[in-house]
C-alpha cells in the first residue's frame, strides 16, 4: 500500500469508528462527548480540504508523508525556518472555500468540548448563550438553512441535540466523498 493509500485508510477508518462512537454516545445521551467526536470528523475534513487547495504536488506529498509516519504537518518558510500548520491555518483555508464558514463555527464549538471548558456544565448551563451575537447569529443560520430546523436568540443547547446526528451525517459524508473522489483518486490533483 502506497503512502496516498495509507493516508486516505486512516481517514477511512477514523470516520467509520467515530460514526460508531457518535452513535453509541448520542444513544447514551453523552452529548458533550458527541460534540467532541464531531469535532474529530471535522479535522479529517479540513485537513482534507487543506490538500485540495494546495497546487503544489510536492508540497501535498510532503503533508501525506508526514501524517503516514506520524509527524505534524510543516514546511519551511521564507526564512528557510520549520513552521508548523496549525488547524487555525486549516480551518481559514477550509472556511473561505468549499465550506462556506460553517466548518469554522462547529469545530470551534466542538473544541470547547475538547478541551475543559465552561461547555461541560451543559447540563446546568447553557453554551449557546455564552457565544457572541455573531456567532450565534451564524449558527442560528446554518442550522436553520440546512438542517431545517427551528433555532433562534433564546435557543438552549437542548434544541440542537435532535440535529447532531445530521450535522454528523453531513461532515462524514463530506470526509468520504472527498477521500474517495478526491484524494485517492487524485483527480483533482491532474490540473497541477
Amino acid at each position: 500500500m502506497n503512502e496516498l493509500q495509507l493516508f486516505s485508510q486512516s481517514i477511512l477508518s477514523r470516520s467509520k469508528e467515530n460514526n460508531e462512537a457518535f452513535a453509541c454516545l448520542y444513544e447514551k445521551q453523552l452529548y458533550g462527548n458527541c460534540f467532541s467526536i464531531l469535532r474529530q470528523e471535522l479535522d479529517s475534513l479540513i485537513r482534507i480540504i487543506y490538500l485540495l487547495n494546495i497546487d503544489n504536488p510536492n508540497e501535498r506529498e510532503h503533508f501525506i508523508q508526514l501524517t503516514v509516519t506520524g509527524k505534524k504537518w510543516s514546511l519551511l518558510n521564507d526564512k528557510g525556518k520549520k513552521q508548523f500548520i496549525t488547524d487555525r491555518d486549516m480551518i481559514d483555508l477550509a472556511s473561505n472555500h468549499c465550506l462556506f464558514g460553517w466548518a469554522n463555527y462547529v469545530y470551534k464549538f466542538g473544541c470547547g468540548f475538547i478541551h475543559l471548558s465552561q461547555l461541560h456544565n451543559y447540563g446546568i448551563t447553557n453554551p449557546f448563550q455564552m457565544l457572541n451575537d455573531q456567532d450565534k447569529s451564524a449558527i442560528i443560520g446554518y442550522m436553520n438553512q440546512y438542517h431545517s430546523a427551528n433555532i433562534n436568540q433564546d435557543s438552549s443547547l437542548t434544541d440542537f441535540i435532535p440535529y447532531l446526528p445530521d450535522i454528523m451525517k453531513k461532515v462524514s459524508n463530506h470526509v468520504c466523498y472527498y477521500t474517495t473522489e478526491y484524494i485517492l483518486t487524485q483527480s483533482v490533483w491532474d490540473k497541477s
